[in-house]
């Protein structure tokens, strides 16, 4: 009987030993993902939904925006362009089209330049349309300079039909 005890003892302490060790090795080894100061948090998850319009709008823009951000990449500029076909209303790219003739700047945008951030807030919805507001960030630092655009979105095509600076 001394002995099984023994033996008892001996197993619950090199299992606690055991769980110990493996609790704290990642702790002492540092092994968590190191992340480059711009990337996306470890805890921050992103979701969407193809059916709603306010992810729709944000699909946009965030694709939008990567690929204007990214032009050395050959593929960028036919894919802005894409984006653009596939996500806007004939007639709201026809509106872009003239913004910029008229402006000199990105109809989507209405910037010469490219955001570091964005963001999309679903604002309401009826009579067939949603609206979002969509905040461009386009400094980082304490006080970024940022402006607003806002989206409607006809509900039964998905289709971006209006954008306009919201300031």
């Amino acid at each position: 009987m001394r002995t099984r005890s023994r033996i008892t003892l001996i197993a619950a302490a090199g299992a606690a030993a055991a769980l110990s060790l493996g609790a704290i090795t990642p702790a002492l080894a540092d092994t968590t993902p190191k992340q480059h100061p711009h990337s996306v948090a470890a805890t921050t998850a992103v979701t969407g939904d193809p059916r709603a319009a306010v992810t729709r709008v944000a699909d946009f823009y965030g694709a939008y925006i990567d690929s204007i951000w990214d032009i050395e990449d050959p593929a960028a500029s036919a894919n802005a362009t894409a984006l653009r076909a596939f996500y806007l209303s004939p007639a709201e790219q026809r509106r872009v089209a003239a913004f910029e003739a008229k402006e000199h700047a990105d109809g989507v945008l209405f910037a010469q330049n490219v955001p570091v951030k964005w963001n999309v807030r679903y604002t309401g919805s009826g009579a067939g349309h949603a609206t979002a507001l969509v905040t461009l960030t386009w400094s980082d630092g304490a006080d970024p300079e940022v402006s607003t655009i806002k989206v409607q979105t006809d509900l039964r095509t998905r289709k971006i039909t209006d954008l306009r600076p919201a300031d």
